[in-house]
């Protein structure tokens, strides 16, 4: 599942420790979720979305649809 994870947490200018203290995970977690390697759970999934203020489609991307 692609996402625009590292583009939103850019647009704030958050480093990747500051996401990941936000949300309660490692830094490693939130590296693996930017670079495809790691898919979230739903609820980290809507953890993310709700932090950014956007629908969860916003934020990530179904493998089925073009990116």
């Amino acid at each position: 599942m692609t996402n625009h994870l590292r583009d939103l947490r850019a647009q704030r200018g958050w480093s990747q420790q500051h996401l990941a203290d936000l949300l309660e995970v490692s830094r490693q977690s939130v590296n693996a979720i930017e670079t495809g390697r790691y898919d979230p759970s739903l609820p980290l999934a809507f953890r993310i979305a709700e932090l950014f203020d956007l629908g969860i489609e916003a934020v990530f991307v179904s493998p089925s649809k073009p990116g």
